[in-house]
């Protein structure tokens, strides 16, 4: 872990929860692709309102990220790299873009919770995300949709 303020949180965590002492470190990152919604995204998993994020499948592959697990820790960090809290993957679903329904909205906790918002703030972001591939989103598209509960 690069990040001396996530690993200092890390450390934290591991002096409460020694049972995860033989953890490997997590990832350390922000959510979204800009500063402003980074650290919005940032406070609303802080706040627990935020308790699930989506990932193109295509954007992971062609990123060589892998698939998040049930059970994965991530330290959700703002913009500049401060860590906020540490969270930790409870559900993996894959499914079309097309198929997304308002639980997944309201459970990202973005914008108005609704999923006409989700839909146009997700689909902007994964245009932005694949066009750096020479990619566009498609309605047909796979999204992983990773839910988590905050532990730290």
């Amino acid at each position: 872990m690069d990040n001396a303020s996530a690993r200092n949180l890390w450390g934290d965590f591991l002096d409460k929860h020694t049972e995860f002492a033989f953890e490997k470190a997590p990832e350390s990152s922000y959510f979204g692709d800009n500063e402003k919604d980074a650290n919005i995204l940032a406070d609303l998993a802080v706040k627990e309102i935020k308790r699930a994020t989506s990932h193109s499948l295509l954007g992971l592959q062609l990123q060589e990220k892998a698939l998040p697990k049930i059970g994965d820790f991530f330290v959700v960090t703002d913009w500049a790299g401060k860590a906020k809290c540490i969270v930790r993957t409870t559900s993996v679903k894959m499914m079309p873009f097309f198929a997304v329904h308002a639980e997944h909205a309201r459970l990202e906790g973005e914008g108005d919770k609704s999923l006409a918002y989700w839909k146009n703030a997700h689909w902007e972001y994964y245009t932005r995300e694949l066009a750096e591939f020479n990619r566009r989103p498609l309605e047909s598209m796979i999204v992983v949709f990773e839910r988590f509960e905050k532990v730290f």
